[in-house]
């Protein structure tokens, strides 16, 4: 294996680790911005109204997105699967 193969996987599997995750961040991250403005607004400064929201809109989301990451990460072994057969 040639180091620009190497390189080369190293970015698919980066690419696929942003696929993956990244939905997951972005709806952590929309629903962190929204808790935080209903906090400013009201001005209620309560810890555990900031993490069970978070936890259930990242469970939800996990339990919707499952079958994309799936496929995405399938997808992925496939390939290099596939690459590590064309070696020999």
């Amino acid at each position: 294996m040639t180091s620009a193969e190497v390189v080369d996987l190293a970015r698919d599997a980066i690419f696929v680790l942003l696929k993956v995750a990244g939905p997951i961040m972005l709806i952590a991250l929309g629903v962190g911005l929204l808790i935080s403005l209903f906090q400013a607004l009201t001005q209620i400064q309560e810890l555990t109204l900031t993490f069970v929201p978070k936890m259930i809109a990242i469970f939800l989301s996990l339990l919707i997105l499952m079958p994309f990451m799936m496929a995405s990460m399938s997808t992925f072994m496939e390939e290099i699967a596939a690459r590590i057969a064309n070696l020999q």
